[in-house]
């Protein structure tokens, strides 16, 4: 009589995760759009602000004046480094930066990144001459002979919207030094602006808000077609962790910037504001820096929010 052998029973292993892949980029879907909704319309109630107050009311034009009448003062110099830097921003330098990233983009097959970054950089360039020409007025109230509407600066606009999208088509972990890069570029290229008395800081606070709000748009459009993938590549073989320490250090430090500029130049714009007149040289010195300020300000929101949209609206793992 034979021994029977005892019979196997094998248990599959099955690895339980808290969120699949699927769910997980449902979620950083869901997020990606209320942020880049939430963003385009804060950015964009932003440009109408500064306008309804740099530009249509007395008050605001004549500190807006003040810092471009206070460009004068050491422009010889600084206008040495403003130039080239001016000459670098062109139509066919635009054009071709927007075709080499959306050749990224195909290379890496990412075709919905290639429309985002179309999206950006064309309607944040075409908004910006749309508003300037068409929507937005300069009112003459009396501050300076009239002119016409120069909000929001197409320089910077054209500057910071190649800035965003090469920070958009770049790996994640390029993309904190990517936005560094960025940032110290449109916001050079906003202040050179002032130097050279080509715009106000206000147009260029404008046009700097103008492209954080198409990258909200953008971001909401990629997170509308991520919405039917079940697995995320801009995601895949990434750390886990949600917000590494370089990303951390720029985000933080854009924000900082922003405080400590933005408190700086809200004090030099009540001083001018205060002023009883704006002939002195340290009055339009005052404000003149106060814009800069003001620029630096906008620019370290604007990139540090640029980064954390394209953080959080990528599902992890």
């Amino acid at each position: 009589m034979g021994v029977s052998s005892p019979t196997v029973f094998r248990v599959s292993r099955t690895e339980v995760t808290p969120t699949s892949r699927p769910a997980r980029a449902a979620v950083a879907s869901r997020t990606g759009i209320a942020l880049g909704v939430l963003t385009a319309v804060l950015a964009g109630a932003g440009v109408w602000f500064t306008w309804r107050v740099f530009v249509a009311t007395v008050e605001g034009q004549r500190v807006d004046q003040a810092a471009m009448d206070g460009a004068q003062f050491g422009r010889t110099r600084l206008w040495q480094i403003a130039e080239p830097v001016l000459e670098v921003v062109s139509i066919p330098a635009l054009g071709l930066v927007l075709v080499a990233a959306m050749t990224l983009a195909v290379l890496r097959r990412r075709w919905m990144l290639a429309l985002q970054i179309a999206v950006l950089v064309v309607g944040a360039n075409l908004s910006t001459q749309l508003l300037k020409y068409l929507v937005l007025d300069r009112p003459d109230l009396g501050v300076t002979y009239h002119l016409p509407n120069a909000l929001p600066s197409g320089h910077t606009t054209a500057a910071a919207s190649v800035a965003v999208a090469a920070i958009l088509v770049v790996p994640p972990r390029v993309r904190p030094y990517a936005t560094v890069v960025g940032a110290a570029y449109a916001g050079l290229t906003g202040v050179s602006t002032l130097i050279g008395q080509w715009h106000r800081p206000s147009d260029v606070v404008a046009g700097l808000l103008v492209v954080l709000a198409w990258c909200g748009v953008a971001t909401a459009l990629s997170a509308l077609g991520r919405r039917s993938e079940a697995r995320v590549r801009d995601g895949a073989g990434e750390p886990a962790r949600r917000f590494p320490t370089p990303t951390l250090v720029v985000v933080v430090a854009g924000y900082l910037v922003t405080l400590l500029a933005g408190a700086a130049a809200w004090s030099a714009m009540v001083e001018t504001r205060n002023a009883g007149s704006l002939d002195g040289r340290t009055e339009l010195l005052t404000a003149y820096v106060g814009g800069a300020l003001g620029v630096l300000a906008t620019t370290g929101f604007g990139f540090a929010t640029v980064l954390v949209l394209r953080v959080l609206a990528r599902p992890r793992g």
